[in-house]
């Protein structure tokens, strides 16, 4: 699960991070309200952690503008301000939640799972596109009669594509969503697990089929 921090204060940022990650969480962390705009309408997260002042622009205007562009990723208000008026407004912008700063590592870690529970609780355990069926608990791809083991990165790739059935996604998002903004994986990796997976559809004997837009990217296809 994917979390993204935007908060201004580094030091308070660097702290949530840490807590997140030794809790088992992928984390992407941005100081600027631009900034968090832009990785926001990624797509890529599972919960955003969204301080409410910012530089450049202020949370509110960043979770407004996120929500007319149609983002329903939970977003945990994080403020430093004790004021009914800033819960009030980050509410009606669109949050789902708020914290105010400072806050317990523990509740911090608790309202994020109330948060993706609710979220995990509408994706259910599998996700289905054309005539396969990918399996969360056991990281198994399904066919009409034939079923196969996927490797985690080989898992998050199919379900984005399954997912977005239909639709080309750039390599770009897709290295940002098995990799993040951080990491600077081979320039072939995404290549090799789009092979991968190629294979073990066709093992399942799957008409789905994964096709190449040359300089753009990947889509999830019906086959003939």
């Amino acid at each position: 699960m994917r979390i993204l921090i935007v908060e201004d204060e580094k030091r308070i940022a660097e702290g949530v991070n840490k807590i997140l990650k030794n809790a088992g969480y992928e984390v992407d962390t941005v100081y600027d309200g631009l900034d968090g705009l832009d990785y926001i309408l990624s797509g890529l997260y599972d919960l955003i952690l969204l301080d409410i002042m910012l530089p450049k622009i202020n949370g509110i205007d960043v979770l407004k503008n996120a929500r007319a562009e149609g983002i329903t990723t939970p977003v945990i208000m994080l403020t430093a301000k004790f004021q009914s008026e800033d819960i009030i407004n980050g509410l009606d912008a669109g949050a789902d939640d708020y914290l105010t700063k400072p806050f317990d590592a523990g509740e911090l870690l608790a309202r994020i799972r109330t948060r993706t529970r609710k979220t995990c609780a509408l994706k259910a355990d599998k996700t289905e596109a054309y005539d396969i069926c990918l399996e969360k608990s056991t990281y198994k791809l399904h066919g009409k009669e034939k079923s196969i083991k996927l490797a985690k990165k080989e898992y998050q790739l199919l379900e984005y594509l399954m997912i977005n059935k239909g639709k080309i996604l750039q390599r770009d998002s897709l290295i940002a969503k098995l990799w993040g903004f951080d990491e600077e994986p081979e320039y072939n990796n995404l290549d090799v697990y789009i092979s991968f997976l190629r294979k073990k559809l066709k093992y399942i004997e799957s008409k789905a089929r994964i096709t190449t837009t040359k300089g753009i990217g990947y889509a999830l296809e019906q086959g003939e």
